[in-house]
């Protein structure tokens, strides 16, 4: 009878089987690597042989075909640099899905669509194998709102529309209006950065006959600014104010227009009520 002792010891592995354990889990990839390698190979061959176009296209397409059937597949997207862009949108404009062959992937195509979103400025596609594709995308930074013909549209910093819904959640950004007024705001608001004092108190900038620009006040106020000298009428603006208050003051318009004089429009006094006559009281007789 065999004899079994209170303790076994397991039995070791020997070298060989420990290096076919390990080759083992490195095997898969090896191979993708592999496949990646030749069909480059074959690319830059065709190329250099000048051989047919159609040739060269089959042989591609098979080793793509190839790439695939050994793992070489789309299967995670990931999206870096997203803020205000859908990302339902992103997926579509980049064309990507779970199962397309990795060397199928066009990255020039994929870029060119992702730009073409209105969020979008610049893209870049990288294709981290075996089937991980990285979009790394910068978006345009909204600047302004622009009003023009009654429909508001949210623009970046060059006058480039970004979209034209859902403006709402960019309230707080400056609101320009009329013809021309959103491709020359990021000039006159870097002029009125200067003068804080100013800027504070504006509630829309109107572009007139796309030459000038006027201020529209939180008083009411309009600014009317001269073209192409807006930061000397400002220097001038910002002057009377630490003087008479002009900004908080009731006026139609300030004029600075002209470089040797300011013209204050006051507001109209409210009519006066007439005095009412008064009544003497009534006496109550008895009946």
């Amino acid at each position: 009878m065999r004899r079994l002792s209170a303790r076994t010891e397991p039995r070791r592995p020997g070298r060989l089987r420990l290096w076919l354990r390990r080759a083992r889990r490195f095997a898969r990839p090896a191979v993708l690597a592999a496949i990646a390698l030749v069909a480059f190979g074959v690319g830059a061959l065709a190329w250099w042989s000048g051989l047919p176009a159609r040739l060269a296209e089959t042989v591609q397409d098979r080793i793509v075909a190839a790439s695939a059937s050994g793992g070489l597949t789309v299967a995670r997207v990931t999206v870096e640099g997203r803020m205000n862009a859908d990302a339902a949108e992103i997926l579509a404009a980049s064309g990507l899905a779970q199962g397309q062959p990795m060397l199928g992937l066009s990255p020039g195509t994929i870029r060119a669509g992702l730009e073409a979103l209105p969020w979008v400025e610049r893209a870049s596609v990288q294709r981290r194998f075996p089937g991980h594709v990285h979009l790394v995308i910068e978006e345009r930074t909204p600047f302004a709102i622009w009003q023009n013909r009654g429909r508001f549209a949210l623009v970046d910093r060059a006058g480039r529309i970004i979209v034209r819904d859902a403006v709402e959640r960019f309230a707080d950004l400056p609101l320009v209006v009329g013809e021309g007024a959103a491709s020359e705001a990021g000039t006159l608001l870097g002029v009125l950065a200067m003068y804080p004092e100013v800027l504070r108190r504006v509630t829309a900038a109107v572009r007139v006959n796309q030459r000038r620009w006027n201020l529209r006040l939180v008083s009411g106020a309009d600014v009317l600014l001269p073209e192409g000298h807006e930061a000397a009428a400002l220097e001038r603006l910002v002057a009377l104010h630490q003087e008479n208050q002009v900004l908080d003051r009731q006026l139609v318009a300030v004029d600075l227009r002209l470089p040797d004089r300011m013209v204050l429009r006051p507001a109209p006094l409210p009519p006066e009520q007439p005095e009412q006559p008064e009544q003497a009281p009534q006496r109550r007789t008895r009946g």
